[in-house]
């Protein structure tokens, strides 16, 4: 092994060993609901609150992923939502974790505000078993994260779908491509948007960066939350006007399509 692998792997030990003694002579409340945390995992959750997560079980939309429990007009006879029925996605398809709900919700939150490198690996996890689950049909050559607008960068310090995004390639042995897509136009100042008004917002805000090629690629497109879908289309629309050959949607959480407005999730 050359000496500066061998001294990240003893430098990296040391850390885990550092916060294992901590966790154990210090221990910290979890961060949702402030249990004692005796052991020494190093995601700041509690074992309840992990267990209370709802992920999505078979019955959902084959192509946007949507749990037939989101739509009471589920058509029976097909595997497909009424909305993929009617419009074409520019990704083939999309899946998630879970139910954008209750304390994954808030985990969300958390993650997105707060640079919880253990939260992302733990949900990295999840999310590679998912992938796994569905087989060749999300088989990639490279994962691109939903950008943050540089201004939104600048105030958050990071884009919480990086600290996902990077233990997820590892896990899956695939590229990571932080720096294909960028965000050309910012959301707008309303915090809630009619469903109507945010595939507005976000037709057209989503560019390749000079220089970046994706040419015959299955790209695995990650962000945390889905809702209406508007986000993952614009960004695959970019991604296949460069050539790309699919793009396969993949999140943390998904929330109920609304009929007339839902909260943000940048």
């Amino acid at each position: 092994m050359p000496i500066a692998a061998a001294q990240n792997t003893v430098l990296q030990f040391l850390k885990n060993v550092s916060a294992t003694l901590a966790s154990v002579c210090f221990p910290a409340g979890c961060r949702l609901c402030d249990e004692l945390l005796t052991d020494a995992r190093r995601v700041p959750l509690c074992d309840h609150c992990l267990s209370q997560f709802q992920t999505i079980l078979p019955g959902y939309c084959e192509i946007c992923g949507l749990p037939a429990t989101f739509d009471p007009e589920f058509p029976k006879e097909t595997a497909h939502c009424a909305d993929c029925q009617q419009r074409r996605f520019g990704f083939d398809l999309a899946r998630s974790y879970g139910y954008y709900e209750g304390t994954l919700s808030r985990a969300v939150v958390l993650l997105k505000h707060e640079q919880i490198e253990p939260l992302g690996r733990w949900f990295a996890t999840q999310l590679a078993e998912v992938v796994r689950a569905q087989g060749g049909r999300m088989a990639a050559d490279v994962i691109v994260p939903v950008p943050l607008h540089w201004q939104r960068s600048r105030e958050r310090g990071f884009n919480q779908v990086d600290l996902v995004g990077r233990p997820l390639a590892k896990m899956l042995s695939l590229p990571y491509r932080p720096v294909l897509l960028m965000r050309a136009k910012g959301r707008p100042e309303k915090h809630l948007l009619r469903s109507e008004e945010r595939w507005e917002a976000v037709r057209g805000a989503f560019a390749m960066r000079e220089g970046g090629r994706v040419d015959n690629l299955r790209i695995l497109l990650l962000d945390d939350v889905m809702t209406t879908g508007a986000t993952l289309d614009a960004c695959s629309r970019a991604l296949r006007g460069a050539g790309a050959e699919s793009v396969l949607g993949l999140t943390i959480a998904r929330a109920g399509r609304p009929q007339s407005s839902f909260a943000e999730h940048p």
